[in-house]
């Protein structure tokens, strides 16, 4: 399918739709497991997110080969790590925030304790999903096993859990650092949804090279849209309260680039985005709108 053939809006809506169908599948109410804890993993799970993460698993897949739905439960183990950590970023002892997509945060409804227990059984059950060789069918063990060392690394303490701890210490101070940290607590999980999809799709040793640059330079694209957004955005669409990056005193692309600087090397890392993505042919055309999307997005 070529670049020309394809809606993005259609396909990012087909393929929410899809993820979502599969999240209520791992995650439902009959699971068996304590009733108020499956409500405190689903109120967070299903709180309409963009889904950016699992839609980036399957493009990726999808751009290697036809058989792309193996990657579902990775997937949908991405959204769920992705969640615990807005679930765990939220509580007091992290960034203190009442509201997440435009209604009360996690611990605001169920409290602090059971918040901390929705954010652990997400990331415990997406280690689950990944682990279990019935959810992938054709793909191997050994396959299985790197996808859950490239998760696993992304999420953890050289990933995102380390790009926390760096915002907690006040680490980003300078361009180098907060380049260093968003690479880590944003962008390491957006690369890895990404590289994971295309090696669970099989992909050569070249495709995971483009895929691993690609990543990487939607990955930090994304954050520096969401600092600019903090500072031009309408809080009403966004679901979450604009300034408050200002208000905390936190430095971000905008506060020690500028804004225009800050959206010109968002373009820039979009176009070479872009650039990486087309050298895998017609079946990157996908991943060439994803990119330009997070140069777009307003919400």
């Amino acid at each position: 399918m070529t670049a020309a053939a394809i809606d993005l809006g259609s396909y990012l809506a087909r393929r929410k739709a899809l993820v979502e169908e599969a999240l209520d599948r791992f995650v439902s109410p009959a699971g068996g497991a304590p009733p108020r804890i499956i409500a405190a993993v689903r109120y967070s799970l299903f709180a309409g997110g963009k889904r950016l993460r699992p839609i980036l698993c399957l493009a990726a897949a999808e751009a290697v080969s036809d058989a792309w739905e193996s990657a579902l439960p990775c997937a949908c183990a991405l959204e769920m790590i992705h969640t615990y950590s807005l679930i765990h970023d939220d509580l007091p002892a992290m960034d203190d925030d009442d509201y997440r997509r435009g209604r009360p945060t996690n611990h605001i409804v169920f409290g602090e304790g059971l918040a901390i227990l929705a954010g652990d059984a997400l990331l415990t059950e997406a280690f689950h999903l990944l682990a279990d060789p019935g959810l992938m069918p054709g793909v191997t063990p050994e396959t299985r096993l790197e996808v859950l060392r490239l998760v696993a690394g992304a999420a953890g303490m050289t990933g995102m859990v380390g790009g926390q701890v760096m915002d907690l210490e006040g680490e980003g101070e300078t361009l180098a650092a907060l380049t260093d940290m968003h690479r880590r607590k944003t962008g390491a999980l957006l690369t890895a949804s990404v590289v994971a999809g295309a090696v669970i799709a099989g992909a050569s040793p070249a495709q995971r090279d483009i895929l691993t640059r690609y990543g990487r330079k939607i990955g930090l694209a994304f954050q520096i849209a969401d600092d600019i957004l903090n500072v031009t955005g309408d809080s009403a669409r966004m679901g979450k309260s604009t300034g408050s990056d200002a208000v905390r005193g936190k430095k971000t692309f905008p506060s020690l680039l500028g804004l225009e600087a800050s959206r010109l090397k968002l373009a820039e890392l979009v176009d070479g985005a872009a650039a990486d993505a087309r050298q895998l042919g017609d079946s990157s055309g996908i991943l060439v709108q994803i990119a330009d999307y997070i140069r777009e997005r307003n919400i």
